[in-house]
C-alpha cells in the first residue's frame, strides 16, 4: 500500500467520518491538519494537476471565509495562479478532507470514490 497524506480539520464532521472510514478499512496514512499546516502554492498546483478536477473543487465553498470574501463572484475572474495563491493563504479555504497518494488526489469524502481508489 502506498503512503498517503490525509488532510483534515479536526472539527469537521465529514473529516471525522472519512478518518473513521480509513481506519475501519485499515488504510495507512499520515494525518496533516489543514489549518495548522496549510498547503503551499506548489503542493496545491501539483495536486490540482494530478486530480484532473476543476480548480473550484479545491475551494471549501461552504466555509465562512469563502462567503465573507464573496469568492463565488470573484473566482471566475481570477487566474489559476491567483486562485492557487489565495488557497495557499488559509487552510480553511481549502476543501477537505483530502487524500493525496503518489498518483491521485481525492477531494471531499465520497465513500464510493474512496472505496474504488483506496481498496
Amino acid at each position: 500500500m502506498k503512503k498517503m497524506t490525509f488532510l483534515c480539520y479536526a472539527k469537521c464532521t465529514t473529516c471525522q467520518k472519512a478518518k473513521k472510514w480509513l481506519d475501519a478499512n485499515g488504510i495507512k496514512y499520515t494525518e496533516r491538519p489543514i489549518k495548522e499546516e496549510n498547503p503551499s502554492v506548489e503542493e496545491l498546483k501539483k495536486w490540482y494537476q494530478m486530480s484532473g478536477l476543476p480548480l473550484k473543487k479545491f475551494f471549501n465553498t461552504s466555509g465562512l471565509i469563502y462567503k465573507d470574501m464573496k469568492l463565488k463572484d470573484k473566482l471566475p475572474t481570477m487566474s489559476e495562479d491567483e486562485q492557487l495563491a489565495l488557497l495557499a493563504t488559509d487552510g480553511m479555504l481549502v476543501k477537505r478532507p483530502m487524500v493525496i497518494g503518489d498518483d491521485f488526489v481525492l477531494v471531499g469524502f465520497k465513500e464510493a470514490e474512496w472505496e474504488e481508489k483506496l481498496k
